[in-house]
């Protein structure tokens, strides 16, 4: 496994002019938010050694180079999931290549239904904390002593640093941020009333099938993680609609532009 994080980092290495410390990964329908960095180098996941190959509409699959805020960033437009197929080494693979790179930060973002009665469509949510439900794990096996600890401790998971630091910059920009419970879901069905009273019960605030595999893996190696999922719908049971993918990409199309806006506050502050 290590001699294809390296081959794959030392490919990216070779065609990019920035030594970015800081990741942005950019979930369904979001893959555009940023618009054009300064400086902007593209490099699709097809040309990347053992990089996976995204299936799902609203994932470009490409990494993006170049300066955001002033700062040289590393840009993730999609990700892929393990309802594709994928094997959690695959899914992880990216995270772990960003680490070889030198990133320190990373940024997740996604889209998740609203289990809290509280939340609406269109919330901006910071992860505090996650309920692990996809069954498999990308530590499992043997493990790779390179990039971290065999038992590696998830207490700050998402960094209270980085959380008080996007309350701060919400604040600022007038944006309602509001803090929850992500619960990660196998997919690719959306759950049933029944499932989403269980997670509710058991204090969860979120649910999708993303962003849980790679925070995992990023503090594994000691990256410093802040998740925020756009609220794109009201969870089974708590809503009135039938769930679409087609909804999900219409909502983060319609709150990534405030997103951008709070994403560069966030990375300026950084």
């Amino acid at each position: 496994m290590m001699r294809k994080l390296h081959q794959a980092a030392r490919f990216v290495r070779r065609r990019i002019a920035s030594s970015p410390t800081i990741a942005l990964v950019l979930g369904s329908g979001l893959s555009e938010a940023l618009g054009r960095l300064e400086r902007e180098q593209r490099l699709g996941w097809e040309r990347i050694p053992h990089f996976p190959r995204s299936t799902v509409a609203g994932h470009a699959g490409e990494w993006v180079f170049g300066l955001f805020e002033k700062k040289p960033v590393l840009v993730s437009r999609g990700r892929v999931h393990f309802y594709e197929g994928y094997a959690m080494s695959e899914i992880v693979f990216p995270i772990r290549v960003m680490k070889l790179l030198g990133i320190e930060k990373v940024i997740l973002t996604n889209a998740a239904g609203a289990i809290n009665r509280e939340f609406s469509v269109g919330d901006f949510v910071l992860i505090r904390d996650h309920i692990n439900m996809i069954p498999d794990n990308p530590l499992r096996g043997e493990n790779i002593a390179e990039l971290g600890p065999r038992f590696p401790n998830l207490l700050d998971a998402y960094s209270a640093r980085l959380r008080a630091l996007a309350k701060e910059a919400a604040r600022e920009l007038g944006l309602e941020l509001r803090e929850g419970v992500y619960i990660a879901t196998p997919g690719p069905m959306y759950e049933t009333p029944a499932e989403i009273e269980a997670y509710r019960r058991w204090g969860a605030d979120l649910v999708g099938m993303s962003t849980v595999p790679e925070v995992i893996a990023a503090r594994h190696c000691g990256l410093e993680v802040l998740a925020i999922s756009v609220v794109t719908n009201m969870a089974a049971g708590i809503g009135s609609d039938k769930l679409t993918h087609e909804e999900v990409l219409e909502v983060t199309k319609r709150r990534e532009r405030d997103l951008a806006q709070l994403l560069r506050a966030i990375v300026a502050r950084m």
